[in-house]
């Protein structure tokens, strides 16, 4: 089962093991991170935004033209910036490293 590790703004690292084929989003929220995540993970909205570490940045599949399009209307956005309803997490991504920013999150970290 592949974990992945989130960087809260506090400095606060929150790691959280996942069925294969959950999404970052889901995952986040099976952790207890208060990621807002508006439109459910139908990639209406950009509010699942995350940083994700340059190292795994190039392992992640491209991104599809509307998750850039989303992007677009996130707030602090980057370049490894990616949508967290959109990254399927698998054996290949087991150890993902994602920064959530503060403008992702519903309460204080």
């Amino acid at each position: 089962m592949p974990v992945v590790h989130f960087a809260l703004p506090s400095g606060r690292v929150v790691s959280v093991e996942v069925g294969a084929g959950t999404t970052v989003l889901e995952a986040a929220r099976a952790g207890g991170i208060d990621i807002e995540g508006a439109c459910g993970g139908s990639m209406a909205c950009a509010t699942c935004h995350v940083w994700v570490d340059e190292g795994w940045f190039a392992r992640l599949p491209a991104a599809a033209a509307e998750e850039e399009a989303m992007l677009d209307l996130a707030a602090d956005w980057v370049p490894t910036s990616r949508l967290g309803c959109q990254i399927r997490l698998d054996a290949a991504l087991d150890g993902l490293f994602v920064r959530v920013p503060r403008s992702s999150l519903l309460s204080d970290d």
